[in-house]
């Protein structure tokens, strides 16, 4: 009977992570153990902040939104329920970009909004 040696697959899956961890400071980098922990930590983080970005975003449009409403004499508020009044769907996410890059488009909305 023959044993069987790990050592070529141990050091694959060492050398992986190790791999992944480029880039961190000191040990982090260095060795297995912490390596394998900052790994799983920014595993965490990657998952929590994907979630976050899309609260993130949501917050910058409307922001964006208000700012440029506020020009017009509207609150974020006021414009969004009459944008609902006359039945405009659009996401907030298309009103920012509207807002920074096509001022005039925008304006347009906002006057067919104040009819409603």
């Amino acid at each position: 009977m023959t044993r069987v040696k790990r050592g070529v697959t141990a050091r694959a899956r060492h050398k992986r992570e190790l791999q992944r961890a480029k880039g961190y400071r000191t040990t982090r980098s260095k060795h297995i153990k912490k390596a394998r922990e900052t790994n799983l930590h920014a595993g965490v983080y990657a998952y929590r902040d994907r979630h976050n970005r899309k609260r993130d975003m949501r917050r910058l449009w409307i922001v964006r939104i208000n700012a440029a409403v506020q020009q017009f004499g509207l609150s974020y508020r006021e414009f969004m329920s009459n944008l609902k009044k006359a039945n405009i769907v659009i996401n907030r996410k298309v009103l920012a970009e509207l807002a920074v890059s096509e001022p005039k488009a925008f304006e347009a909305i906002i006057a067919a909004a104040k009819k409603a």
